[in-house]
């Protein structure tokens, strides 16, 4: 019997219609689709593509705890690579479902990591956050020779004031409990009224707004463009 092939399928920001052809036609056919769920809760990635799973679609749910200690979620991602690996096994396809991209601050790639070597892979590229909110704030991320830096917001502050200071447009992901002191980096280096706060981009209850009018606390999925000087696109 010959394996079957994991594909790492990126979903988009939230918006079922910014979910690519490629994507949508591998959801439809599959016979196990995979997807992680914080412990507890609903998982947004299925809820993007609800509509695309076929009734009698086996699904493996990965539960994943709410900890920022990294022990709990490694083990997860292991029961969650040993079921999709038996399924492969079996001969079936299983299509895991990303929100975003899948290489993207993905957890696809803990998945692809344990099962890349032993198993066919094929990574399927999404709308990444980062296109999303810039495109829903109407901030262009680069122009000409700019250069983009990515930051998450767990970074302590000297650093995130550094690489802010040293980019020429700037992208702070993963604000979360992280808002108020990010914030205040901004803030201190004077760069608030260049700033934009985007809060689930493409969603119904998205949120966006100049930084200084942005909510005092921030869910995971928000994110803050800035960029400086004039505006080279116009």
């Amino acid at each position: 019997m010959t394996d079957g092939t994991l594909y790492g399928v990126g979903l988009g920001p939230g918006d079922p219609e910014l979910v690519t052809l490629k994507a949508a036609r591998l959801i439809a056919a599959a016979p196990v689709v995979a997807y992680p769920a914080l412990a507890g809760a609903d998982s947004f990635a299925r809820s993007i593509a609800a509509g695309l799973i076929a009734p009698g679609t086996r699904e493996i749910a990965m539960e994943i705890p709410m900890s920022t200690e990294r022990v709990p979620a490694q083990a997860a991602y292991d029961r969650g690579a040993g079921d999709i690996a038996a399924a492969l096994t079996a001969g079936d396809n299983v299509v895991c479902l990303c929100e975003g991209d899948p290489f993207f601050y993905g957890s696809f790639m803990y998945l692809y990591a344990r099962l890349a070597d032993r198993f066919a892979v094929e990574v399927v590229p999404g709308v990444t956050s980062l296109t999303a909110c810039a495109a829903r704030a109407g901030r262009p991320l680069a122009a000409r020779n700019e250069r983009v830096t990515v930051l998450p917001a767990p970074l302590p502050d000297h650093v995130l004031a550094e690489r802010i200071a040293g980019a020429d447009g700037v992208a702070v992901m993963k604000l979360g409990r992280h808002m108020g002191r990010v914030r205040a980096v901004i803030d201190s280096l004077g760069l608030t009224a260049r700033a934009t706060y985007v809060e689930r981009a493409t969603l119904d209850n998205e949120v966006l707004c100049p930084l200084a009018e942005a909510p005092d606390v921030a869910p995971y999925f928000s994110m803050i463009l800035i960029t400086k000087g004039a505006d080279p696109w116009l």
